[in-house]
């Protein structure tokens, strides 16, 4: 699979070369957080990746980025157990702030765990004035699982606008990634939460990349974009 299906919004899609130009400027580990007294200060726009385990969550950020190592990635589900964040501009002038959240989903997970995750990140999501989305990803190989429907739930309660963000495309047949976006659209429609736009990506042909950078760059602060769309 090469490429990603044009969404029925594509006519309000943000801006693809604002999004090559952010992505291409200096992207920095900024510092990892375990707990709100390690938060770093919120005075620029924040969005915020989250997802199940072994979503494929830090292999996307590297693909988002371009720097292979940026994030971590293992193949043991649940390694990430803090809130990264990394700040993405022009030099000394970030644009935006872009936080890794703690996986959440892996079997394994003790109920302790579940309740430390959930009491961090929606501290995080309700204190975070400065926090324009959240990006939810989903394996597109498996579609919304039951923890999935919980976190959106949960972000619903918060007033905490997400988009949902498909991942792993290329592992997908021939005409099943139609169905699987017609399955998440259904399961997104109640959620009041809810960004109306999915975004299907693959960190390995880079489908849906140049998209994705677009819908980030549309949340940065504009006047650190030092490129302007043509029609401005």
């Amino acid at each position: 699979m090469t490429g990603a299906p044009r969404e029925e919004h594509d006519d309000d899609a943000p801006d693809i070369e604002a999004g090559r130009w952010l992505f291409a400027q200096s992207c920095t580990f900024l510092r990892g957080a375990v707990d709100m007294a390690g938060l770093p200060p919120g005075d620029i726009p924040e969005v915020a990746f989250a997802g199940r385990s072994n979503v494929g969550k830090s292999s996307l950020v590297n693909a988002l980025t371009g720097r292979k190592t940026l994030a971590r990635t293992s193949n043991t589900p649940g390694r990430t157990k803090e809130l990264n964040f990394f700040l993405l501009g022009a030099e000394g002038r970030p644009a935006i702030m872009l936080a890794d959240l703690p996986g959440y989903g892996y079997a394994r997970e003790t109920r302790t765990r579940v309740e430390q995750w959930t009491d961090l990140v929606m501290s995080y999501l309700r204190g975070r004035a400065t926090l324009r989305r959240v990006l939810l990803l989903i394996d597109a190989r498996h579609g919304l699982k039951a923890n999935d429907a919980e976190v959106m739930s949960l972000l619903d309660e918060a007033a905490v606008s997400y988009q949902i963000v498909l991942t792993k495309i290329d592992k997908l047949k021939a005409g099943e990634l139609e169905e699987r976006l017609g399955a998440v659209r259904d399961g997104i429609r109640t959620h009041v939460a809810a960004h109306p736009r999915i975004i299907a990506t693959s960190s390995e042909t880079g489908a849906g990349i140049a998209e994705l950078r677009a819908e980030i760059a549309s949340l940065a602060a504009a006047d650190t974009l030092r490129y302007k769309s043509p029609a401005n």
